[in-house]
This record gives structure tokens, sequence and C-alpha cells, in this order.
């Protein structure tokens, strides 16, 4: 019997008999890769155009997103000169809120390369690697991965909404 044949942008799939850290790592890419998805080809103005009550744009999840990423692998296990671990609501609520001149193809690649720091960040620690949280105490490389999968998938769920009311684009990728 042949195999089905399987679309290769699904790195989760292709993953599938991966051990641990390449089926996490695989998940957590793929929705990366969505929320930017989302966010393609699309104007200035429809990026930042607020369709929903809260500030929640599509741009401004890329911003978040950036945020998200440098706070939980860079700031807890690789921390530099300028890194410092954001707790307050306000950090939060600021990091949805675009500045002036603050553009889709620059909150884009900030985006992207907050990734590529994580990815570079968390490549040089086990999974079981434990590092103290100043919210939770201590948490490991692996429930950190794990948090990261799961919030950008809560956003690339938002990305997917605001993108069809954008344009009417749908579709899981």
């Amino acid at each position: 019997m042949a195999e089905p044949a399987i679309d290769p942008t699904l790195g989760p799939v292709l993953a599938r008999t991966g051990d641990e850290r390449a089926i996490l790592e695989s998940f957590l890419d793929f929705h990366r890769a969505t929320v930017l998805r989302k966010a393609s080809r699309l104007s200035d103005a429809e990026a930042t155009r607020r369709l929903v009550p809260s500030r929640t744009t599509l741009a401004g999840l890329l911003k978040h997103l950036a945020l998200v990423e440098r706070n939980w692998l860079p700031c807890l296990f690789a921390s530099g000169p300028g890194d410092v671990y954001l707790t307050s609501e306000a950090d939060a609520e600021a990091s949805f809120t675009l500045d002036p001149g603050e553009t889709l193809d620059g909150l884009a690649a900030a985006y992207r390369a907050a990734c590529a720091r994580s990815r570079a960040v968390a490549a040089r620690f086990d999974l079981d690697h434990v590092v103290p949280h100043p919210q939770l105490g201590e948490v490991s490389l692996r429930w950190v991965l794990v948090h990261l999968v799961e919030e950008t998938a809560r956003h690339a769920g938002h990305a997917d909404i605001l993108r069809e009311l954008t344009d009417g684009e749908t579709g899981a990728i």
C-alpha cells in the first residue's frame, strides 16, 4: 500500500515520528509561519485596522508575539544587555500597541528575528534545563516550548479570524 502524499509545508506532519524536541519545534515553527502568512500580502492600513473591540490587529499580533519570543527564551535562558523580562499587564497591553512609523514589513522582520534568536537560544539547552522565572519560580525549556506552542497557536487562530474579516481569505495555513 502506497504512503499517502503529505504536504511538505506541514512540518508537524513530517515530524510525526521524530523525537520530542523535533515535534515541539515543528509545531512551534508551523504556528509561527501561520501567523506570518496570515499577515502577508496586506497593506499597513489593512494590517493595523481594528476589527474587534480590543486592540488586537494583525500587525499588533506580530508585535506582541515578537515580545513573547524575546521574553520567554532569550530573557530567561540567555539574558544579555537590554534584555528585561516583562511581567506587568501594562507591558502585555503595550505589546499590541503600534508606535508611529511601525510598518507591517518591519514588524514581520522583527518577529522573524525574534523567532530566529529564540531558536538559537533553545538549541543551546536540553529540554530538561531549568531556569528561574520571576513569577513561576522555575520553568524548564520543555515547559517554555509547550507554552510558546500554545500562545502562538492561540494567536494564529486570532490572526486567521482577523484575516478573514480583512479580505475574506480563509484557510488553516
